[in-house]
């Protein structure tokens, strides 16, 4: 697909670009209707056709569970292993739609790896993630930012009282979740290890408060969140924290979203979710 209709899903997704401006200079990009259409087809997710670890599967236990948040209750997908066995907990951070079934399905991806998984609905606070994702882009944009930090933060000290927790905590954050994790790791020096897929990099002044180890993957095609990387890593370097940064040659933002065929790359997201869990055993159990 022409970079530049990928270019363009990606203002639209993350910029006040109104749906009607998007498909507008989609078509131009295009040329006509029928490639506008087929491009919007491999851009937009396809959830149903992308599930790698079914719902309700046999060795997997599901609850919608609910903890007190900064000023209102906060719900998340609690999934992890049958038995009795103590394991890390993982925080999962969706992307900027709020709780999708992709979000739930890499929380069951993490569960099903032996993790303890909650993928929080930031958005419960509002009446929980809607069906429509542009009105879920809406919704994460009116979000108070303190108070959505605190309500994650509030996530990962319900797990660690959780009875299955062995006391071990990490998270792992997609786009606008990538840059929560970056927060997460600056904000809870309890953190044992935070995974940012293609997320914003917090302020530099902050990353001396980082105790967790950090992992970040990027996209290189990705220029909009890449230009953040030199800042970062150069903080981290100075700072002396424990870090491994990837950047996949040839790949997009969102390279992980196996539900948007035009920006998923099956290769990196591999590698790049092996590196993941390899970090996950070392630190968390």
């Amino acid at each position: 697909m022409d970079q530049r209709i990928i270019n363009l899903f990606d203002e639209y997704t993350h910029r006040p670009l109104s749906r009607k401006e998007f498909l507008d200079r989609l078509l131009v990009l295009a040329g006509n209707v029928a490639l506008a259409t087929t491009a919007l087809s491999v851009l937009e997710p396809g959830y149903a056709h992308a599930t790698t670890v079914q719902p309700l599967a046999e060795n997997l236990l599901e609850e919608t569970v609910t903890w007190p948040g900064d000023g209102a209750p906060v719900s998340g997908y609690l999934v992890h292993a049958k038995g009795k066995k103590k394991r890390g907990a993982v925080v999962v951070i969706h992307e900027n739609r709020g709780l999708t079934p992709h979000i739930k399905d890499v929380t069951r991806r993490v569960a099903q790896a032996g993790y303890l998984a909650l993928g929080v609905d930031a958005l419960s606070v509002v009446g929980g993630t809607p069906a429509d994702e542009d009105k879920g882009r809406e919704l994460i944009g009116q979000l108070d930012p303190a108070k959505n930090l605190n309500n994650y933060l509030a996530a990962l000290a319900y797990l660690r009282a959780r009875p299955e927790c062995n006391g071990r905590t990490g998270c792992v954050g997609f786009c606008w979740g990538g840059g929560l994790a970056n927060q997460l790791a600056v904000h809870d020096p309890t953190l044992n290890a935070a995974v940012a897929y293609y997320g914003q990099q917090p302020k530099a002044e902050d990353v001396p408060q980082i105790k967790a180890n950090v992992m970040l993957h990027y996209g290189g095609l990705d220029q909009r969140i890449n230009a953040g990387i030199p800042a970062y890593e150069a903080a981290l370097k100075a700072a002396h924290t424990p870090y491994e940064l990837f950047v996949y040659e040839g790949v997009n933002h969102a390279f992980n979203n196996d539900t948007s065929p035009a920006r998923y790359n099956p290769e990196a997201a591999k590698l790049a979710w092996e590196r993941t869990l390899k970090l996950f055993k070392e630190k968390l159990g």
